[in-house]
């Protein structure tokens, strides 16, 4: 038995899609989907929705199922050639049954975003009933942490669609087509009054640096879709699952040169030379480089294994831990935490920022955010300091008292409530201050400054036990690695609970 013409010319119709010769710049949805799926790979649901309609093909969205590298992943895909991949009741429909599947499948979930909304002339369809864009958010919220959901803004998410990509892991934006808003510059100068362009609003660039809603800016469709392939490969399909291991390979720079991390406290140098030193070569996937620079965030390989890195920035803001820096550690831990991936904190921390803007800003509530995502993670967590680890700083960075696997010290370290210069300063203020003789003052502050350098000196530190180890830097990757060995046999804790009431 064979399809008669009029379903295949239905099919043909709807697979074809709309003229997206107008937009040269983009990748048709389609060929997006073969540039992120296994070849042959993909079965596609829902293709004759709304197929009586004019000018819908598929209604303007494909969903289905296919695979990466082999591993099951249900994928939503806005075909910006059919009304802009506005959203009616169908698009809608397809939307949420393909994340029930995800979420009784335990599918990760892959999103091709390039929607301009909901479909205007069909908003009983999209906006207020069960089956619209509200459940679509709720479904979104059911899977997370369950499945890594991983999205691609490739055109605009416009309005509520906007919420889409914000309640994913991870999210890449092509420059110059991606765009991000609640409301158009137009809509926004007729409410605010405020004359603004699209870019400077919700454009990549300003999500990436200013925002913190994207993960990384792309020039090209086929960049960002190859960067979710790579990113899938570090995280496991659902939650009950480990992350894939891969072949261990040696690190890109082996040697670790004195010097490397500066002795004294106050002298910048990049995080990411210690980085390079203990991953597996070219395995560091960063998340959100370009936003709260001061705190580095990323996924990295050591001997194979998956690892999540938490490290404070010295060449950015000396690595103070800002409300920005706070609110991205803090999501990174969870999303860790939730797919089972270790985590290493490298302490090279100030503290958090101090003065009257960031206390307005809230810096207590979102320093807060950070330290109760630290502490709840299960994962395996292993807290190397690197230089300076001072004040509520070196708590927030995973301190003794939150129970990581080890505390581990290189031999620049140095821990305390503030520098020995800082503290005897502020110890002995109205002595200094009375101390009239420049030569005296000096002499006194330098035999109070090194009363309080013993109080926090490493060899003190060991003896005891707030640190477990001193390593040489070229033992540390191998040493982190044995200990991360050591930990594989880690279980959830069994008892059920509800989670903490983290600050909002």
């Amino acid at each position: 038995m064979t399809l008669d013409s009029d379903l295949r010319a239905m099919m043909g119709y709807a697979e074809a899609g709309g003229d997206s010769s107008r937009w040269p710049e983009k990748l048709p949805v389609r060929e997006r989907l073969r540039v992120l799926l296994d070849e042959g790979s993909w079965i596609e649901d829902g293709l004759l929705a709304n197929s009586r309609a004019e000018g819908l093909p598929a209604d303007g969205v494909l969903t289905g199922v296919g695979a990466i590298e082999g591993r099951q992943v249900a994928v939503i895909a806005h075909d910006f050639s059919v009304k802009a991949g506005s959203w009616g009741a169908l698009t809608c429909e397809k939307q949420i049954r393909i994340l029930e599947r995800a979420h009784r499948d335990r599918l990760p979930v892959v999103y091709l975003v390039d929607s301009a909304g909901g479909r205007l002339t069909d908003q009983m369809g999209f906006f207020p009933g069960r089956r619209g864009g509200s459940a679509i958010f709720h479904q979104q919220i059911r899977l997370s942490g369950r499945v890594p959901q991983i999205c691609c803004l490739l055109g605009p998410s416009a309005a509520g669609g906007a919420y889409m990509p914000a309640f994913t892991d991870w999210v890449g934006m092509v420059e110059g087509n991606a765009s991000m808003y609640l409301a158009s510059p137009r809509v926004a100068e007729k409410v605010t009054g405020e004359v603004t362009t699209l870019e400077e609003m919700g454009g990549a660039v300003m999500h990436a640096t200013v925002s913190g809603c994207a993960d990384e800016v792309f020039a090209e469709d086929w960049e960002v879709i190859a960067a979710a392939r790579l990113l899938f490969g570090y995280l496991p399909a659902n939650y009950t699952e480990a992350p894939p291991g891969a072949e261990a390979r040696e690190p890109e720079i082996a040697d670790w040169p004195d010097g490397l991390v500066p002795k004294d406290p106050n002298q910048a140098y990049d995080i990411h030379d210690v980085i390079r030193r203990l991953v597996d070569e070219g395995s560091f996937f960063e998340i959100k480089a370009s936003w709260a620079p001061e705190m580095v965030t990323g996924l990295g390989r050591l001997a194979g294994q998956v690892v999540g890195f938490v490290a404070n920035q010295p060449r950015v803001r000396s690595g103070a831990i800002f409300v920005d820096s706070a609110d991205k550690a803090a999501r990174f831990i969870y999303m860790c935490d939730s797919f089972n991936i270790p985590l290493v904190f490298l302490h090279d921390v100030p503290g958090f920022m101090v003065g009257v803007e960031v206390e307005r800003q809230g810096i207590i509530r979102h320093g807060a955010k950070m330290i109760a995502a630290m502490s709840s993670a299960e994962v395996p967590k292993i807290s190397v300091v690197v230089r300076k680890a001072y004040a509520a700083g070196y708590y927030a960075m995973c301190a003794p008292g939150f129970e990581p696997r080890a505390t581990l010290a290189l031999p620049t370290a140095t821990i305390g409530t503030m520098s020995a210069e800082a503290s005897a300063n502020a110890v002995y203020a109205r002595k200094i201050e009375a101390i009239e003789d420049p030569a005296e003052r000096e002499s006194f502050i330098a035999a109070r400054v090194a009363e309080q350098a013993h109080d926090t000196d490493l060899g003190r530190m060991a003896s005891d036990l707030v640190v477990d180890a001193v390593v040489q830097p070229a033992d540390l990757r191998g040493d982190l690695i044995r200990r991360l060995e050591a930990a594989k046999g880690w279980i959830r804790s069994p008892e059920s609970r509800h989670h903490p009431v983290y600050p909002v």
